[in-house]
């Protein structure tokens, strides 16, 4: 896997992330985005579904060069970076339910992925 497809495969999972936390923030009425005008929340939304977007192109371009088993262990990444972004900036507590359900997504995907 080259340095570009590294580095690919990251602004998709960058992307991914980010707009879900933006989503989350546009749409909550609690924690961070209490008081929020409207209209803020209409381009925080808004900023979710480009990242999103962009996400889903990034990660087309990268089914057309690499194998799917290449790039989806990635994905299981996401679970745990959303997790962790999710108690940093919005504020979520971590149980330890939550906590032990997130290793074992991440863990079940990179298991899947390597055989």
């Amino acid at each position: 896997m080259t340095a570009g497809a590294l580095f690919l495969i990251f602004v998709a999972l960058a992307t991914l992330t980010a707009g879900q936390i933006l989503l989350k923030l546009a749409l909550a009425d609690d924690g961070p985005s209490k008081g929020m005008t409207k209209r803020r929340r209409v381009w925080i939304f808004a900023a979710g579904i480009f990242g999103m977007t962009i996400s889903f192109f990034v990660n087309l371009g990268l089914l057309q060069k690499l194998d799917l088993s290449q790039v989806f262990p990635f994905q299981g990444l996401s679970v745990l970076v959303v997790t962790l972004l999710a108690s940093f900036f919005l504020k979520e507590k971590l149980t330890l339910p939550l906590i032990v359900g997130t290793l074992l997504i991440t863990a079940g995907v990179m298991l899947v992925s390597a055989n």
